[in-house]
């Protein structure tokens, strides 16, 4: 039996933006809570993973700014 072709459909428009400074937000939240609250000294690791995190989204940020101008 053969399959029948059907054509991709359209890409759904987001608004990666909102998305990123959600995430970003997260990771804020989850650092100050780590340091309010300090985990056990071998698991500093995960500060470094929240402070790696909020780089990450404003690099996100700066990229889908710049991508858009494009």
């Amino acid at each position: 039996m053969e399959k029948q072709w059907h054509p991709d459909p359209e890409p759904i428009e987001t608004n990666d933006q909102a998305t990123i400074w959600v995430g970003t937000a997260a990771w804020a939240i989850a650092l100050v809570a780590l340091l309010i609250f300090p985990p056990a000294p071998a698991q500093q690791w995960w500060v470094w993973t929240c402070v790696a995190g909020i780089v990450g989204g404003l690099f996100g940020i700066w990229f889908v700014r710049t991508f858009r101008r494009s």
